[in-house]
């Protein structure tokens, strides 16, 4: 048996994974109502300033947002770290996850179609950000019954998404990695009757569709996708609510088969409606605005 390479990144990259490690290793032995907002407090005050993930995210809010105060960046940025924080040690813990969620149901213009669509058994492609977590819907909808996996892209700190990555195959549907093979099983399990879903709000040679108000380049591989499967493509959203802990489900009404640059229009247009709301939620930390394709 191949035994798999070691990841490879910058000293940064590892003294990052190290702190991780050992704080997700202690906040695990902690009753999960305190080591959510515990590793939430923990990236926004330490490891999301020593990291620069603070200062990304400002430096990305200035540009979308320029006439805000250099406070108000600030308390966005602090509210993404912490989301960040919350988000891990919640898929971590996937297991009390997804039980605290077990009396969530979903809500929205999407879900008669989501039935509907199951009912006929009609392929489903789910796309979504990453905002909130993500993967809250995935859980709800799992244990309703739907069959949902899932086509992920490596974090870009490798040491941390060697052991990151283990928590969204735990549980629920196939989960595949980003890549030819991992694109081909994915759309095998698609055609197969199951459901999938697609997180598109990254940089990726593709088209530069504005996302709130700048152009950002984005793959179109989700509409090429539900195009080529004949799939209906329906956003959803885990929308964090106030007090920390718990999730609104947001199921909406199905993207409309067009050209793909004008599905992806519509898939970022529902994403922009739920940053705008909740802009501490969305993960400015991404380099989401690159000034050139790769």
């Amino acid at each position: 048996m191949a035994v798999p390479d070691a990841p490879k990144g910058s000293t940064a990259d590892w003294l990052t994974d190290r702190i991780l490690r050992g704080m997700i290793g202690v906040l695990l032995r902690l009753p999960y109502e305190r080591r959510v907002p515990l590793m939430g407090a923990a990236l926004r005050r330490t490891i999301g300033p020593l990291a620069g993930y603070r200062k990304r995210a400002e430096t990305n809010l200035k540009l979308i947002y320029p006439d805000m105060t250099p406070d108000e960046r600030r308390s966005i940025a602090d509210g993404c770290c912490d989301n960040f924080g919350r988000t891990l040690i919640e898929n971590y813990s996937w297991k009390e996850f997804g039980a605290r969620l077990t009396d969530t149901r979903p809500t929205g213009d999407g879900v008669d179609a989501l039935a509907e669509a199951a009912a006929a058994g009609k392929t489903v492609l789910f796309v979504t950000g990453h905002f909130g977590n993500h993967e809250a819907p995935r859980h709800v909808l799992t244990a309703m019954g739907y069959d949902i996996g899932g086509l992920y892209r490596p974090m870009q700190n490798a040491y941390f998404n060697a052991h990151y990555a283990k928590t969204m195959t735990a549980w629920g549907g196939p989960v595949f990695q980003q890549g030819r093979r991992g694109t081909m099983g994915f759309a095998r399990h698609l055609k197969s009757g199951g459901m999938g879903t697609l997180l598109f709000d990254v940089s990726a040679q593709g088209e530069q569709i504005d996302f709130l108000g700048q152009p950002a380049w984005t793959a179109t591989s989700a509409a090429d996708m539900a195009l080529r499967l004949d799939a209906v493509v329906i956003p959803y959203f885990g929308i964090r609510q106030p007090d920390g802990l718990s999730f609104d489900i947001r199921i909406d009404a199905p993207i409309p088969h067009d050209d793909p640059v004008k599905m992806m229009q519509a898939m970022t247009a529902r994403l922009e409606a739920q940053v705008k709301q909740n802009p501490e939620q969305w993960f400015w930390v991404h380099r989401r605005w690159k000034a050139r394709n790769l």
